[in-house]
């Protein structure tokens, strides 16, 4: 497999375990805010598919030709990051589907060494390739993948990329609260000897 064809897998399997985090929530768990921040799931997917529409898409000379009202230049700061009541699940999905396909497109039309702009970036660091752009955006979404593993266990205790997912020891509610109580108890001492 070549180097591209490595990247795009990976970044369509993040893209996945994205998307994973919002089966079997409703309208209110997918959008409520679980930090202090603001960091929600449904926000999140829309973040990351405007964020590939701008990197895949302009960054290259290959406009999407869609409008995101969240970045116009009266559009309240961090519009990108949450998802108001005018706005439904599926605008967010179908969103995220049409960014994929779109930024797919420019992974198979481009090489790897394609130069770009990135508008947003400083002067120094705006001029990129393809292979840039493609790295960056895997840890992108890999981060917002794991913003999201942790907000849906915050939500309903849901861990893992996938139902079964073998990295994850299986433990009933008592073990889990178990190893946690190991965990805390060794942070406390550690809190203790360090002050």
């Amino acid at each position: 497999m070549d180097e591209k064809a490595t990247l795009l897998t990976y970044l369509r399997l993040r893209r996945t375990d994205l998307l994973g985090k919002l089966d079997g929530l409703g309208e209110y768990d997918a959008r409520r805010p679980m930090t202090p921040t603001g960091t929600n799931l449904l926000g999140l997917v829309k973040h990351v598919a405007s964020a590939e529409l701008g990197y895949f898409g302009e960054t290259f000379g290959r406009p999407s030709g869609r409008e995101l009202p969240w970045f116009a230049d009266d559009a309240a700061a961090d519009s990108d990051m949450w998802v108001p009541a005018t706005e439904s699940r599926e605008d967010i999905l179908e969103l995220h589907h049409f960014s994929a396909k779109h930024s797919d497109e420019t992974l198979q039309s481009l090489p790897l060494d394609a130069r770009g702009v990135v508008p947003w970036w400083s002067e120094e660091k705006k001029n990129v390739t393809l292979h840039q752009i493609l790295v960056h955006m895997c840890v992108e979404t890999s981060r917002h993948a794991g913003h999201a593993d942790i907000i849906r266990e915050l939500i309903d205790g849901n861990i893992g990329q996938r139902p079964g997912d073998p990295n994850i020891p299986g433990r009933s509610t008592e073990e889990w609260a178990g190893h946690r109580a190991r965990i805390e108890q060794a942070a406390r001492q550690a809190g203790k000897s360090t002050a």
